[in-house]
Formats: structure tokens, sequence, C-alpha cells
């Protein structure tokens, strides 16, 4: 295989791996699994959530407990990711990925909302000790808007269906 082909196949290996991060990011969060989220930074990350600044590893601490205590649900979904290994050092790279995210919850008088946010995280990427992690996330704020939901605002009945749970007890914590 010629070098410029290993090369390629280097680049899709990583940009696989910086992937990874951001679904593990995403299931940690809509999981409540802070040590999950840890893993997706490296100790002396940023991040820029907007309402939150600092280190990636406190972040996943604070976001946690905020929508434990705020939600009762949450979705996120990551979809238009786009990767850039840095052309001159392969230990590097960005990426930017849009964020989706469904959160529901009650207000202090009992009416229940669903907030919508779109945005995009742009992340820095670095590889240490050959394992791909955030360095710097910044969420870029694209629109957003909430709506109180009525008690019958879906038309299925739930009872048929394996219920998602915020911890490991979900299924997708059993083998």
């Amino acid at each position: 295989m010629g070098s410029s082909n290993r090369k390629r196949l280097n680049a899709m290996a990583d940009k696989e791996e910086i992937r990874d991060v951001l679904m593990r990011y995403g299931r940690g969060v809509d999981r409540l699994d802070e040590e999950l989220i840890k893993s997706c930074y490296h100790d002396d990350s940023i991040d820029d959530h907007g309402h939150w600044k600092g280190n990636g590893h406190d972040f996943a601490h604070f976001i946690v407990g905020s929508l434990r205590e705020r939600s009762h649900h949450t979705t996120h979904a990551i979809a238009n990711v786009l990767i850039e290994i840095h052309p001159s050092d392969p230990d590097k790279a960005r990426s930017e990925a849009y964020s989706l995210a469904y959160l529901r919850r009650h207000d202090d008088s009992g009416t229940e909302w669903l907030d919508f946010f779109s945005g995009r995280y742009v992340d820095n990427f670095e590889r240490r000790a050959g394992v791909w992690k955030i360095s710097r996330r910044v969420v870029v704020h694209d629109w957003s808007f909430s709506n109180s939901l009525s008690q019958n605002s879906f038309p299925l009945s739930m009872d048929n269906f394996v219920q998602g749970n915020r911890d490991k007890s979900d299924l997708i914590y059993s083998w």
C-alpha cells in the first residue's frame, strides 16, 4: 500500500475515533453518565456552553446535576459532523457537529414544557497518548424555542415500549 493510501486510511480511522467521542458525549448527557462525559474531555480541556464556562470534567459534573434537577427527559441528536485533521499536525483536529437537544421539564406551577435547542459543537480535538479527546469546546447557539405540552400530547400508548432510563439501568448498558 502506498504512503498516500496509508495516510488516507489513517485519517479515516482518526475521524471515526473522533466521531465516536461525539456520540459517547451525547449518550453520556442523556443517560446522566458523568464518567462517560468526562471520558470525552482531556483533563485540562475548556468547555464554553454559554451558560457555563470552565474545565470539561467540571462541566460533566455540572450538567449531570443540572439536568437531573431541571428536566425529566433529554435527547441529544448529533448530526452533520464535519471533522478536519490539521494539515500539518496529525494529532490535532477540529470538528463542527450540529446539536439538536430536546429537554422535557416541569416548571414550578406544574406545567410541562418541551425545550428545543439547535446549535453546534465547535470542538478542537487532540490525540494524546494515542487517544482522541476534546481539548476545547464552544457551543454555538443557532436557534431555540419552548412550548408548553398537554398531558395527552402524543397519540400512541407508551405501555408497549421499553422505557428509557437516565442512569445505568437503561437498556444500552446491559449486554
